[in-house]
């Protein structure tokens, strides 16, 4: 994990996937959230914390991390990062407005998952928002499933499934990552092929020639504008909008050219 973590931090600022999952997932939140709200966010298994940097221009943000790279990481960037496994967070029933999880689920085994998520619906309020991320697809595994201990894959069904036997409904869920998915499974089948993918390798977490990095990039900007009117049939991870309900409310799906949702308001979590 430390080696996956030191990766991370060296290419999470210029590397196309960090970007484009960036972009997906704020448009995404903000989307849902009411204009002019400053929700309090949680970020379950933050990393180094990168994510923060955004999240925390959207509403007052914290992270959860067990690893010592990541806290070491973040917390030399001035980020906000507890020392917590997201097994049991160290937050109070009900006191958060957001919570996410980017790439964490797929790592933990299944006592774990469910341990997760369930903690993440008892902190957060009714109505409260989930967005999460997770790799799509079992046929994409490969080396660098090895790296990051990728316990499984996800399908929409299988996301889905997981997610409202702990009380979510889910918002809206889309593969992402199509525009490079071509390249993804090409690599990850060869991986196989060749047995590589049984030794752990940072090769994808590695910021590619200006060229390539510019064309992914590009590519996953016109998959950004394609998901503002539907959902992508097909990617390498799935991106999920999720709700806490409030026993009152009839939870609707988000369309994607709407951006209509509901959370509320106000600060980030503590120790």
């Amino acid at each position: 994990m430390q080696q996956m973590l030191e990766a991370t931090a060296r290419a999470e600022d210029r590397h196309f996937w960090f970007r484009g999952l960036r972009r997906h997932a704020g448009t995404w939140l903000k989307a849902a959230l009411p204009r002019g709200s400053a929700p309090r966010i949680l970020d379950c298994g933050a990393g180094t914390g990168r994510n923060l940097d955004w999240l925390g221009t959207i509403g007052p943000a914290a992270g959860v991390e067990l690893d010592p790279a990541g806290l070491a990481a973040g917390r030399a960037a001035g980020r906000r990062l507890v020392r917590a496994s997201v097994t049991r967070l160290p937050v109070a029933d009900a006191s958060m407005d957001v919570v996410t999880s980017f790439d964490v689920l797929y790592c933990l085994d299944a006592e774990d998952e469910r341990a997760a998520i369930r903690e993440m619906f008892r902190v957060l309020r009714p109505g409260g928002l989930l967005l999460a991320n997770v790799a799509a697809l079992d046929v994409l595994r490969g080396a660098h499933s090895t790296l990051t201990h990728e316990v499984r894959r996800y399908t929409p069904d299988r996301l889905r499934t997981r997610l409202e036997a702990a009380g979510f409904a889910v918002v809206r869920m889309s593969f992402t990552n199509m525009a490079t998915f071509p390249v993804a499974l090409a690599v990850r089948v060869l991986d196989r092929l060749t047995g590589r993918a049984a030794k752990a390798s940072d090769a994808d977490l590695r910021v590619p020639p200006w060229p390539v990095n510019a064309a992914f990039d590009a590519g996953l900007r016109l998959e950004h504008a394609l998901m503002r009117v539907t959902d992508l049939p097909i990617g390498s991870s799935i991106l999920c909008l999720a709700r806490k309900p409030d026993g009152a409310e009839r939870v609707e799906r988000l369309a994607p050219a709407r951006g209509a949702g509901a959370a509320t308001a106000a600060t980030a979590a503590r120790a």
